[in-house]
Parts: C-alpha cells; sequence; structure tokens
C-alpha cells in the first residue's frame, strides 16, 4: 500500500447530545477532527500507511488528539509538538429545517504559529506516493500558509502526486484573500477536489447550474473542468454534488474528469443524515484510495462517493469504514440489512 502524508489542523470537537441547541445544553460530547486529519484516518483503515503532519502543544489535550489518530493507525511522528493551544469547534446538529451550526475558537492555535522550522519536510516525503491538503490549512494563518507552501515544494521535488480539497470557509478568510493564496498553491495540484461554491470562492470559476433549487445538471460542470484543467494543468477535476433538501436529507453524487473522459456517479439518497461533517473529507480519502488502486477513474470515484455517503451515517468527524463496507455499497448493498 502507499505512503499518504496529509497536512493541516486537527481540533478538539464538542458537539451538543442528539440535535439539542447550544443554548439549551448543559454537556457535550469530545471528539477529534479536522480536514486532513479525517483523510488520513479514512486512508489509514483503507490499509495505507498514513501519516498526518501538524502542530500540537506539549500538554495533555495536545496528547489526546494525538492518540485520537493514532487508535486508527495514523503515524504521528511528523507532528511538531509546542505552541499554547489546540483549535476547538463547537458543533450544534441540526434537524430537518434547521440547519447544522459551527463556531470556531482557534485563534493562535499551535499549528496557527507554526514556523518551517518545525518540520523536515524532505524527510517527511522521502518515499511518499501521495500528499493531501484542504484550502483549510492556507487560510487558518499566513504562517501556515507558507509552511504549507514549503511542503508543496518538496513534496513535488520528491515526485509526490498532490491533491487539494478547495474547501472555501467564509469564517476564516475572504474570497479575495483566498483567491490570492489559493491561485499560485495550484501550480502543485494534480488533483483538484471541491464542490461549485469553492471553486468560485477559491479559484474564480463558475458552473452554469443553479444549486441551491436542487438543479445540479451534471453536463453544466464539464465546461468548468476544463477551464480548471487548461489555466492550473491538473490531472484531474472533481466535484462532489450535494442536494441539500434540509439538514438530515441530501442527494450526494460526484463528478471526475481527466482531460479525455468526464464520469458521473450514481446519486444516494441520504436519509437521514446522522452527521455531515467530514463528508467531503471521506470523500477525499476515498478518490485518493481510488485513484491509487482502482483500474479506472469511473470506480476510483464510485468508491469514494459510496464511502462519503456511509459517513453521514457515522457520529463524529471521521469515517470509520473498511474498505470491503465501501466496496459493499458501491457495489449495490444499500438495503441496510443487518449482516449476521
Amino acid at each position: 500500500m502507499a505512503k499518504i502524508v496529509t497536512m493541516g489542523e486537527i481540533m478538539l470537537r464538542l458537539s451538543t447530545p442528539r440535535q439539542t441547541r447550544f443554548v439549551q445544553t448543559d454537556t457535550f460530547d469530545i471528539n477529534y477532527g479536522g480536514g486532513e486529519a479525517n483523510v488520513a484516518v479514512s486512508v489509514a483503515n483503507y490499509g495505507h500507511d498514513a501519516y498526518f503532519v501538524s502542530k500540537l502543544p506539549k500538554h495533555e489535550m495536545g496528547q489526546a488528539a494525538v492518540n485520537s489518530l493514532r487508535r486508527f493507525g495514523v503515524h504521528t511522528e511528523y507532528i511538531a509538538r509546542g505552541g499554547n493551544r489546540i483549535g476547538i469547534y463547537y458543533l450544534e446538529t441540526g434537524a430537518s429545517m434547521r440547519p447544522s451550526k459551527v463556531i470556531y475558537d482557534r485563534a493562535s492555535s499551535s499549528i496557527a504559529e507554526a514556523q518551517p522550522e518545525d518540520f523536515d519536510f524532505d524527510r517527511i516525503f522521502e518515499g511518499a506516493d501521495w500528499f493531501h491538503w484542504s484550502g483549510i490549512t492556507p487560510a487558518i494563518s499566513d504562517q501556515s500558509a507558507e509552511c504549507l507552501r514549503l511542503a508543496c515544494i518538496a513534496a513535488k521535488r520528491a515526485g509526490v502526486t498532490v491533491s487539494c480539497d478547495l474547501n472555501f470557509r467564509k469564517k476564516l478568510w475572504s474570497s479575495e484573500k483566498a483567491q490570492r493564496i489559493m491561485k499560485p498553491l495550484m501550480q502543485y495540484v494534480d488533483v483538484c477536489i471541491g464542490n461549485e461554491e469553492d471553486a468560485e470562492l477559491c479559484l474564480g470559476f463558475k458552473p452554469d447550474s443553479d444549486v441551491e433549487s436542487g438543479s445540479t445538471e451534471a453536463e453544466g460542470y464539464k465546461g468548468i473542468f476544463q477551464g480548471m484543467m487548461s489555466e492550473f494543468g491538473f490531472k484531474y477535476v472533481i466535484s462532489t454534488l450535494r442536494e441539500s433538501f434540509s439538514a438530515t436529507h441530501n442527494g450526494w453524487k460526484a463528478m471526475i474528469y481527466n482531460g479525455e473522459e468526464f464520469y458521473v456517479s450514481k446519486r444516494y439518497d441520504i436519509s437521514p443524515i446522522i452527521d455531515r461533517v467530514g463528508g467531503g473529507d471521506s470523500f477525499s480519502g476515498g478518490i485518493i484510495h481510488g485513484l491509487l488502486t482502482k483500474p479506472t477513474q469511473g470506480e476510483a470515484l464510485e468508491f469514494a462517493v459510496a464511502a462519503s455517503a456511509l459517513k453521514h451515517t457515522i457520529p463524529g468527524d471521521v469515517n470509520m469504514v473498511s474498505a470491503e463496507e465501501v466496496e459493499a455499497l458501491a457495489g449495490g448493498a444499500a438495503n441496510g440489512r443487518v449482516q449476521r
């Protein structure tokens, strides 16, 4: 299996039990998660050698975050230790017409104040096959963005395939700053993953479809994929496509383009959603595994969409499924019958 490196922030997640509101709860459920950490767990579950790169404080909360990765077999020796705090985010899980809500408390976290000397990128990428990052990492701070830029340079120097999930977060930066930072980073990216909003806000591309109303004609994306590939030189452009009927009922499919073939996956009707946080990360983990192990991009995409559909049924940030479980769903086993 492959050596896969991801880099970003892992945070302490404090979520309200069941679907209670922030103002009514007096307890929180504790999980640890964050975009690239979630991807690392997914690919570790599929049997790869997963390495997560970050910076965490030396105190017990930092160690708890490290331990949360180790329990899934993610290698943590590249995590720098130091700084004062771990980032926190609060999650209120919505239901029906009430959307979920996230409140960040992550300013001045250890990774936000990390410096390039915290990481030996040439050592990190020695023997690596794949490097994955998301648009959240350069949005955390200017220092984090510089560390990521150096990581991308080292990855390309080592001949590593680089994937990026655009993952625009309006609570972290503006579209103008996102484009200023993200566009130059695209020269290092082989596999670009995102949705229609991410592509517009991070890269300035907009598909010809009305997503909010649920009108998502996949062919409308082909032109934008071709434009992105032409401008940035991607080998693959991939987009998830979510139809949001309510907080607990979504349609879910994806598209992939390699410059020749445009492929659209089967569609999943996900209801009820248990936890959609980490859904995109589980998709990224699935597409990385798929592109590394499947003979066609279509099969790779079907694996990724099935993996992500399963994540929507699992509480917490990370996707706790095996490759065999994903293959069963991708192959048509969606009835939920008890496995005896």
